[in-house]
C-alpha cells in the first residue's frame, strides 16, 4: 500500500505536514472559516480490486486506502457490518447499514481503530478524547486493545450507560461542568503532554482527527462492495460534526476516480440544529450557530453549529441537509423497533426520520435506492432519552389474569 505523505486543507488545498493532525487550516481561519485537514497519498496506479476476495473480513480489507497496513492495525474485528432490507420507510423498502454490530456497538469504532493504530505506531503516550458517549467508548476500547492509557473528558449530562461502558474498558473518565470546558482541558493536555486526540478539542469545531476520519471511508467501500459496486442513489446518516459524512464522501469519490463505481450517491445530513440546512440555503462556507431553546434527547448530534467538512461533503455530492425535532426521532425509533426488530440509539433514528420526511416531500423518489446508516445500538441511551416506558404489568399466575393484562396494557386479544 501507499502511505500518506501530507495533510491538505479540505477547503483551500494548502499542504500541511502529517504532524499537523491536531490543527485547523490557519489560512482559512484568517478568512473566518474553520476547515479541517485531510490525509493525502502519493499518486499511484489504480488499486487492485481483485485483491478483495482474499482480504480480511473487517474494514482493514481496504487497507490500501488507509494510512496503515492491516498488519499494523489495532483491531477488534470492526467493519463489514450487514446491510438489512427494511420495509415501512419512505416509499417502501430501504437498506440499513447496521453499525450497531461493531465491537462497541457504534460506527465510532471505524474512527477509533485507525486513530489508535496510528497513535500506537508513533508511540503516543496516551489516547485522549472529549465525548458524550460513543466516541469515548470506542476510544477506550481500542486504547485498551493497544495497551495505551485513555483519558475521556465528558460533562455531567452524559448518558450513564455509555459512561459505564467507557469505564469498563479502563478509561479514566472525568466530568466537567459544561460541554465547552472539555475542549479547553483537552487542548492544554495535547499541547503539554503530547496525548493523541481522537476528537475535536477546540472551537469553532472542525471535526475529529483527520487520521481517524479515514476509517469512515470504509463505510463507502463496504456499501459499494455489498451492492456489487452499484452505489445507491442516496446515503442518509445522522450528523454532528460530519466526520462520517465527510469520510463517506471521500471514500465514494476515491472509488469513482479509480473507476470502481460510476456515480456518487447523494448524501443526506440528518441534523437537529439546522446549521447545515442554513448553510446550504445561504451557500456560505461556514455553517452558522443556530441557537435552540431546549436540548434535544438526541445527545450525540445535538450541536448548535455544523462544520465546514460536513458542508463540503454535501456540496460535493449534490446532497442535502434536513432539520428534525425530537418528535420525528421518537416516532422513527419506535417504528423501526416495533416494525423491523432493530433497536437504535435515538440519534441514529434521525436517518430514518429523514428518509420518511424527504420521501413525503418528494425529494426522494419512488424506486430510488436508499441506504440509511444505523449508527449505534438502542442499548446506548435507553435511560437518558426522556422517553417514558410504562412499568411492566404484574399478573397472578393464572390465564385470566394474563389475558386481561395483555388486553388492557398492550391491546392484544387472544
Amino acid at each position: 500500500m501507499t502511505h500518506p505523505d501530507r495533510l491538505e486543507c479540505i477547503r483551500c488545498r494548502e499542504s500541511h505536514p502529517l504532524e499537523a493532525y491536531d490543527r485547523l487550516c490557519a489560512s482559512c481561519a484568517a478568512e473566518n472559516v474553520s476547515s479541517n485537514l485531510t490525509l493525502c497519498y502519493p499518486v499511484t496506479a489504480p488499486p487492485d480490486i481483485d485483491c478483495l476476495p482474499n482480504a480480511p473480513n473487517s474494514l482493514w480489507r481496504y487497507d490500501q486506502f488507509l494510512p496503515l497496513d492491516a498488519t499494523e492495525a489495532v483491531t477488534l474485528g470492526e467493519g463489514m457490518t450487514p446491510m438489512i432490507p427494511v420495509d415501512g420507510f419512505g416509499h417502501g423498502r430501504i437498506r440499513v447499514k447496521d453499525e450497531s454490530r461493531n465491537p462497541t456497538w457504534s460506527f465510532k469504532d471505524r474512527l477509533a481503530t485507525v486513530a489508535v493504530s496510528w497513535a500506537k505506531s508513533v508511540d503516543a503516550p496516551a489516547i485522549a478524547t472529549s465525548s458524550t458517549g460513543n466516541a469515548g467508548a470506542a476510544a477506550a476500547a481500542y486504547a485498551a486493545r493497544a495497551g495505551l492509557p485513555c483519558v475521556v473528558l465528558t460533562y455531567k449530562g452524559a448518558a450513564g450507560a455509555i459512561v459505564a461502558q467507557m469505564r469498563s474498558y479502563g478509561a479514566m473518565v472525568l466530568t466537567v461542568p459544561e460541554m465547552g470546558d472539555r475542549w479547553r482541558v483537552l487542548s492544554a493536555a495535547v499541547a503539554k503532554f503530547g496525548w493523541f486526540p481522537t476528537s475535536p478539542f477546540f472551537g469553532p469545531a472542525i471535526g475529529s482527527n483527520p487520521i481517524g476520519i479515514e476509517g469512515y471511508k470504509t463505510l463507502a467501500y463496504e456499501i459499494a462492495e455489498q451492492s456489487d459496486w452499484i452505489p445507491p442513489d442516496w446515503c442518509v446518516l445522522p450528523v454532528c460534526y460530519g466526520d462520517a459524512l465527510y469520510g463517506m464522501w471521500k471514500g465514494f469519490d476515491e472509488m469513482k476516480r479509480w473507476g470502481w463505481i460510476d456515480k456518487l450517491p447523494r448524501l443526506v445530513a440528518a441534523e437537529i440544529s439546522g446549521s447545515l440546512t442554513a448553510a446550504m440555503d445561504s451557500k456560505t462556507d461556514m455553517p452558522p450557530i443556530v441557537s435552540r431553546n431546549s436540548k434535544s434527547i438526541a445527545n450525540s448530534i445535538d450541536v448548535a453549529q455544523g462544520t465546514y467538512q460536513a458542508h463540503a461533503a454535501l456540496r460535493h455530492s449534490n446532497g442535502i441537509a434536513i432539520t428534525l425535532d425530537d418528535e420525528h426521532l421518537v416516532r422513527a425509533r419506535n417504528k423501526l423497533a416495533i416494525g423491523s426488530g432493530l433497536s437504535v440509539e435515538t440519534s441514529s433514528a434521525a436517518a430514518f426520520a429523514a428518509v420518511d420526511e424527504l420521501s413525503a416531500n418528494g425529494v426522494i423518489k419512488s424506486g430510488e435506492d436508499v441506504v440509511a446508516i444505523l449508527t449505534a445500538s438502542g442499548l446506548k441511551d435507553f435511560g437518558a432519552t426522556g422517553i417514558e416506558i410504562p412499568a411492566v404489568p404484574d399478573v397472578v399466575p393464572d390465564m385470566d389474569s394474563v389475558l386481561r393484562a395483555l388486553d388492557e396494557n398492550y391491546g392484544y386479544h387472544v
